[in-house]
């Protein structure tokens, strides 16, 4: 059993919000070129993989892929 705290490992105080860096991050994520379908592909692709090895590379592929944004 186990008890889900959901907080932040620092604490974050935002002092003026940039909606124009929000907006540039949430399409970093969203749409067919953006980080969260370049995952899905990875991952969705490792189902016809028929090689154990490739398989798992295409897991930590598309595991790692949504947390390496470039800004």
């Amino acid at each position: 059993m186990f008890i889900y705290e959901k907080k932040l490992q620092f604490p974050v105080k935002i002092a003026t919000p940039n909606p124009k860096l929000a907006s540039f991050i949430i399409s970093q994520y969203g749409g067919p070129d953006g980080e969260l379908g370049a995952s899905m592909r990875y991952l969705s692709q490792r189902y016809a993989m028929p090689y154990a090895e490739a398989k798992g590379v295409l897991t930590d592929i598309g595991t790692e892929e949504p947390f390496c944004t470039v800004f």
